[in-house]
């Protein structure tokens, strides 16, 4: 392994850098200058732990903005399907209320062609013109009947167009925010792809021994911050036991131990951070929000100290990440691309705080 190779590894964290930032959307940049080739001249420097932590640092951040990307995606795809079923309600209203608006004029001009075949007088005229009082004092009751089914029915009329009009609107409204989201989606879509792809391309620039060598920092990293998170004492305060509905959602969990992350996956042969969560406390009969984001946002918050096992821990300062903890430190979640879903430790990524669906 020579200087050329670390030259390599560097120039590979540049160019992951610059695509990363090219890739952002509303940024126009020159024409970059060619750039160099690197020199695979062999010398004796290895690549160094350094260099190693330097890709760490880069892939850790692209696997965030990646995640970030996905609870966009996420959140656009569940608002699009609401906003579809939506759309498919009104839909049928509108069916329904026409339906309706036909049958009322139909009555309308039966009543019209009615006072047609009368000569046009009104039920009024020809009943004063009757001879037969017994008929005048029936007609008048029917007079009356008739006058308030009238009103009723132009009343019944114009509620119907009305309803027709704002089920319209509102069918446009849905269909001009699913169009929105259907863009959403892509965006976050490409986002994700472009994320994960340069991630992929860092890696791919590592040896064998080097790819053990980096997975080997990211254990140390881990253990390191789920030993400070220990030692603060926070286990000891730690007691609560799992609710019945806590205990199936761990179960649906561990049963997906092994499987393998997907951005956008919600099982059941794959997932992604909060397609684990939300589909492990559906099937405990109590359903979440889709996204990490919203799990945070929606749910009811607990202190750390009085966590228990089914809860959920809400990673990083933009709550992009979240895990189910399962007592005694530990967690089950979806990492990331090219992982599984595994056991970690709670405290080997920054806490954001805690959430508990069955609150």
């Amino acid at each position: 392994m020579g200087a050329g190779r670390r030259a390599l590894i560097t120039t590979a964290v540049t160019v992951v850098c610059a695509v990363t930032v090219l890739a952002a959307p509303g940024i126009a940049f020159a024409s970059p200058s060619p750039t160099p080739t690197p020199s695979t001249t062999a010398s004796s420097t290895p690549v160094t732990n350094k260099d190693l932590e330097a890709v760490r640092a880069k892939l850790d951040d692209l696997y965030h903005d990646a995640a970030v990307a996905t609870d966009a995606y996420n959140a656009a795809e569940e608002q699009a399907q609401k906003q579809s079923a939506q759309i498919v309600e009104l839909a049928k209203k509108i069916v329904k209320g026409q339906e309706k608006l036909d049958e009322l004029k139909d009555r309308a001009g039966a009543a019209a062609r009615s006072q047609y075949r009368t000569g046009g007088l009104p039920d009024e005229a020809q009943l004063i013109l009757s001879d037969n009082p017994q008929a005048f004092l029936d007609g008048a009751g029917r007079i009356l009947q008739g006058q308030r089914a009238t009103k009723g029915l132009i009343t019944e009329l114009t509620r119907t167009q009305d309803d027709l009009k704002q089920y319209t609107a509102d069918a446009s409204t849905q269909w001009q925010l699913l169009e929105k989201n259907r863009q959403a989606k892509a965006a976050a879509k490409k986002t994700v792809t472009t994320q994960i792809a340069a991630a992929e391309k860092l890696e791919s620039r590592l040896e064998k021994k080097e790819k053990e060598r980096l997975a080997a920092l990211e254990q140390q990293a881990a253990l390191k911050a789920q030993t400070a998170w220990l030692d603060s004492g926070v286990l000891k305060d730690i007691s609560g036991k799992a609710s019945a509905e806590g205990k199936a959602a761990v179960a649906y969990a561990t049963a997906q131990l092994g499987k393998p992350y997907e951005w956008g996956a919600e099982g059941p042969k794959s997932y992604d951070c909060s397609g684990l969560t939300s589909q492990a406390w559906a099937s405990a009969g109590d359903p979440i929000p889709r996204t990490s984001q919203e799990q945070w946002k929606q749910l009811p918050h607990v202190d750390v100290k009085d966590m228990r096992p089914g809860d959920l821990i809400i990673y990083f300062h933009d709550a992009s990440h979240v895990a189910m903890y399962i007592g005694d430190g530990a967690i089950i979640h979806a990492p990331r691309p090219g992982r599984t879903v595994t056991i970690a430790g709670a405290g080997s990524m920054p806490i954001l705080g805690v959430v508990r669906p069955d609150a």
